[in-house]
């Protein structure tokens, strides 16, 4: 049996080399690092988490926690994953990022189907079944080469990685654990600004000194993802309605409400290294210890991680993709990943699943799948294909990509988990008539 390529070992390539070689298919798995490196990546571990260690979102009112489950119930190795290496993060699913890419890249190295190959692709072969999934950071020579297959000109914009800090280093006569409206454990370290120590830092962060980006365009930024400088530079109360929102949090030390406050979430296990949530950022190095450290509690924090800033490339997906990942003009070569215009670690892997189950059906000669319209899955999926938009931007999970209810609940949450129920039965009926579990081993 020829050999499924698939290009690239982050989230979606080795969830799509996971799905084949559980069913029996043989993969050669390519991955260019550590022999060529990122600016965002720092080893070369598999599906390395560059932006932050949260996988979002846990529970069935949200879109993201659907997705999950969804992915749970088809064998994701990615969810697999992060169940195994979960930290407290309240109602959010968050992972001990170096413990979540070693248990994938042990897994997927070990797996007798599977072949790995470090070495940079450039060129994509026209005569195989193939999965590109080389991510927001495609070389330029792969780039190139996609560009060739499309016809298209691949669109870019900035996403940028928040910093990290020692716990140890943080000043706890100041900040607090606690989480928001005191909802599950007390999983965030809260710094607390009155409106002074907020007017200092809102001050010293718009003047602070960015660092040069070569080579991209200089405005173009994803809203989910957006440079904290860059949130500041649209309005002096921008960030307190945003990841520095006091709203629900309550300081012990003064029994009030903060005027804004700066939320650290646990890192690893350990608890020892903490992630600024929201402070992505592209401020240069200097700046961002000066700038950072006038949060309250931060004054002498060690910075294990500094923020930085990265390219992100992606399809005109309506263009040039099918729903079920393939290629309009090359239905042998199927993408994966943010490079398909996907937004996120667990739509990205999605999108790997996806394709890794329709390049095992091309081979058994069946039909690919496109899930149905009420499932996060297949939501995601058909507005790929179908989005309307004649600005093509990522795309997070959201409810609004799957089919609507019809009918009326008036409450959000109730009717979320309406809409979480019906994908569920309709996905296990799915993958019933579908065999979808079924592996060839």
């Amino acid at each position: 049996m020829d050999k499924v390529i698939i290009i690239g070992a982050g989230l979606a390539g080795c969830e799509a080399a996971w799905q084949l070689a559980e069913r029996g298919i043989p993969v050669d798995l390519y991955e260019m690092r550590p022999e060529k490196s990122t600016p965002a990546h720092h080893t070369g571990q598999f599906a390395e988490l560059v932006c932050s260690n949260s996988l979002r979102a846990a529970g069935l009112e949200n879109a993201v926690g659907l997705l999950k489950e969804e992915m749970r119930r088809l064998n994701s190795l990615i969810m697999e994953a992060a169940d195994r290496t979960a930290v407290p993060a309240g109602g959010a699913l968050a992972v001990d990022r170096d413990l979540f890419s070693k248990f994938i890249t042990d897994t997927i190295s070990a797996h007798p189907m599977v072949k790995v190959i470090r070495k940079e692709v450039a060129s994509i072969p026209r005569d195989k079944l193939v999965i590109i999934a080389s991510g927001p950071l495609t070389s330029d020579l792969l780039a190139e080469e996609i560009l060739e297959l499309t016809g298209e000109e691949a669109l870019s914009f900035f996403d940028a990685a928040a910093p990290i800090v020692e716990l140890d280093s943080v000043d706890l006569s100041k900040a607090f654990w606690a989480s928001r409206y005191g909802k599950g454990e007390a999983d965030y370290l809260n710094c607390p600004m009155t409106k002074e120590e907020y007017e200092i830092f809102y001050q010293a962060l718009i003047e602070a000194e960015t660092a040069e980006v070569k080579g991209f365009e200089r405005n173009l930024v994803f809203e989910g993802c957006m440079p904290i400088e860059v949130m500041a530079s649209r309005g002096f109360m921008t960030m307190a309605f945003g990841p520095l929102k006091p709203v629900g949090i309550t300081d012990p030390g003064t029994g009030r409400t903060p005027y804004a406050v700066v939320q650290l979430r646990k890192e690893n296990i350990q608890g020892t290294l903490l992630n600024l949530v929201g402070f992505q950022t592209h401020l240069k190095w200097a700046e961002q210890k000066r700038v950072f450290r006038l949060i309250p509690g931060l004054e002498r924090a060690e910075f294990v991680r500094y923020g930085v800033m990265h390219r992100n490339s992606f399809l005109n997906a309506p263009n040039v993709l099918k729903a079920d990942f393939s290629l309009r003009k090359m239905p042998d070569i199927f993408f994966a990943g943010q490079i398909t215009g996907v937004e996120g670690y667990l739509e990205s892997a999605a999108s790997g699943l996806l394709a890794g189950i329709n390049v095992f059906r091309r081979i058994e000669g069946q039909e690919t799948l496109v899930f149905p319209s009420e499932t996060a899955l297949g939501g995601l999926a058909l507005h790929l294909e179908g989005s309307p938009s004649t600005d093509f931007q990522p795309m997070n999970i959201n409810f609004g990509l799957l089919a609507p209810l019809g009918c009326r609940i008036r409450n959000k949450k109730e009717k979320n988990l309406k809409i979480s129920e019906r994908a569920l039965k309709v996905l296990h009926d799915f993958i019933e008539e579908k065999s979808l579990n079924t592996r060839k081993n």
